[in-house]
């Protein structure tokens, strides 16, 4: 192959971004796919590990999909015995899922697997860069959640209270 070939979004921020969440998820993949899943059904099982019993529209407004996605992932979760659907008491038209005590397993694997596809990712990078991507990050995210109409409040980050994002003020005022 050619190495003087490249794409012209080579240095573009969102070209870069692209390549490293398709390289994410093609690792992520790979790995869930040993542990008998595909990639969108581990953010199920972590957000039901998390959260606990939820209802489907909870359920597909948390993943950020519409209500029949996830409709479709838990009936293939379901399916491999890894969630339980059961009806609200009094009300038989709300649908409340939760994990299985063999969900709960795999959601644990998925929590190792993260972790590990997390450090390889983020190999030599120290706190602090990590910390800066990560709010740098959700920073893109909101900005487009914002023109897009979906919820920016759910880009908050955990650690807008940490010495390193006070650090960064100066730098979020002239951006």
């Amino acid at each position: 192959m050619d190495t003087d070939i490249k794409h012209p979004g080579v240095k573009s921020v969102g070209w870069a971004l692209v390549q490293a969440a398709r390289l994410h998820r093609s690792r992520t993949g790979d790995k869930l796919s040993e542990l008998g899943l595909f990639a969108g059904q581990e953010q199920v099982l972590q957000a039901l590990a998390h959260s606990g019993p939820m209802t489907m529209g909870d359920l597909a407004l948390i993943l950020r999909v519409r209500p029949p996605t996830a409709s479709k992932t838990i009936s293939r979760l379901s399916s491999l015995k890894l969630v339980e659907r059961h009806t609200e008491p009094g009300d038989a038209r709300v649908v409340r899922v939760k994990l299985t005590r063999e969900g709960k397993k795999k959601a644990a694997a998925i929590n190792a697997l993260w972790d590990e596809v997390e450090s390889e990712l983020l190999a030599g990078f120290d706190n602090k860069d990590r910390k800066r991507l990560r709010k740098l990050l959700r920073r893109a995210a909101k900005n487009l959640a914002d023109i897009t109409g979906a919820d920016p409040s759910t880009f908050e980050g955990d650690d807008e209270g940490d010495e390193f994002a006070a650090a960064e003020e100066p730098l979020a005022a002239s951006a």
